[in-house]
């Protein structure tokens, strides 16, 4: 296996500029959720070249590529890469600044893509030396429920043929570039987005005996919400927090109706659906206790994500191989959701953190904002280090 690592550091060092073409490309024209269209067929051409079969239009814009080694069907791995970008408009003044003037990719899916078409074009070379399958699955749609993971899921990308594990890789703008970071176990929550209309009744704002102030009872359902949703108080991870209001009232009107959006995260199924029960039916009494009424929906997401404990703490040593123990480090809990959490819940799996922030250079903006970059030196890193790992996995 030395001898392959070698190989894979010296591919991955040469064809860097290629991968940042690529990367750039993609950054500077991003596309969103499920409309990927050109982003497909770019991956598509890049595969084309690289004499990669594969199969394009899962889920519309999905890809699914095969690189057999010798004795195919040995064993079977995955490695995912996500298309998408998000709906903002990217503030870098930077030669690949997005052209698509309000969608950027401030969440790093240019960087995963790639990676993994740099990946694809390694291990294309190296499959007279290794034996087993690996399948690259290039999905739509991460950033909008219900998931392209989920939806490829449907449509089979685990299948034919049978994939026994998968590996992902995702940015992580506060970890320096030349690092990496994973976390067997659980790592990742559930996500749950929250709808709540609160009715009243309107009025004139002088006149308090004829009407009933729905911004009151939306008050008293979030404070109440939130003193009994704190984490502190569950008994597991759990984060229920709202980032919008609206009352469309006015100084002297008192509007019918209030509108609420938020979310909800956790680590456990049975009791994320036992919150959701609670939060019903807590916010419905506390209307109906102050003489209002109120529709409560909850939109469920992603499922939390668990690291396979084997496959993560054979991923964990193969990068303290590639890259010197003092390179990799355990990652803390997060309550960020993904959908890789769908192939999570599925099969073996192993979602780690690539590090692409660079302080002295000024690259640190987080994910999903407008100002996200990276140190592109990860890229070499983001290529080389998968393909390793895809390599060790076949080998366990």
């Amino acid at each position: 296996m030395q001898h392959l690592k070698q190989k894979i550091q010296e591919q991955s060092k040469k064809y860097l500029s290629e991968t940042i073409d690529i990367r750039r490309h993609l950054h500077a024209h991003p596309e969103l959720s499920f409309v990927e269209f050109a982003t497909s067929d770019y991956i598509a051409s890049k595969l084309k070249q690289y004499d990669i079969p594969f199969k394009q239009g899962i889920v519309k814009t999905g890809i699914v590529a095969l690189i057999e080694g010798k004795n195919p069907t040995k064993k079977i791995i995955a490695l995912r890469a996500d298309l998408d970008a998000l709906p903002i408009t990217e503030a870098n003044n930077v030669a690949y600044k997005s052209t698509n003037n309000g969608v950027m990719h401030a969440c790093g899916h240019d960087v995963h893509s790639a990676s993994l078409l740099g990946v694809a074009k390694i291990l294309n070379e190296l499959k007279n030396d290794f034996e087993g399958t690996i399948k690259l699955i290039f999905q739509p749609g991460e950033e909008k429920l219900p998931g392209g993971a989920s939806l490829m899921i449907k449509e089979g990308v685990l299948k034919n043929p049978h994939v026994q594990c998968i590996l992902g890789q995702h940015v992580f703008p506060s970890m320096e570039a030349g690092k990496v970071g994973f976390r067997k176990g659980m790592y990742m929550a559930s996500t749950d987005e929250i709808y709540i209309t609160v009715v009243g009744k309107g009025g004139h704002a002088a006149m308090p005996t004829d009407y009933n102030n729905p911004l009151l009872i939306a008050s008293q359902i979030l404070l109440e919400l939130n003193k009994t949703f704190m984490q502190a108080t569950q008994p597991v991870p759990t984060v229920l927090a709202f980032g919008k209001i609206v009352g469309n009232g006015s100084t002297n009107v008192i509007p019918n109706e209030v509108k609420i959006e938020g979310t909800f995260r956790t680590m456990d199924e049975h009791w994320r659906k036992q919150a959701h029960e609670k939060m019903k039916n807590f916010a419905k009494k506390t209307a109906q206790q102050m003489g209002g009424s109120c529709d409560f929906r909850i939109e469920h997401g992603y499922p939390f994500l668990v690291n396979d404990e084997a496959t993560t703490m054979h991923a964990y040593t193969a990068a303290e191989q590639y890259l010197g123990k003092e390179n990799v480090e355990e990652l803390p809990l997060r309550m960020t959701a993904e959908d890789f959490a769908f192939y999570s819940q599925q099969i073996p799996s192993c979602f780690y953190r690539l590090g692409t922030g660079n302080k002295s250079k000024g690259i640190t903006s987080g994910v999903h904002t407008s100002t996200f970059d990276i140190d592109e030196r990860a890229l070499e890193i983001g290529v080389g280090l998968m393909a390793w790992l895809a390599l060790n996995e076949l080998m366990h």
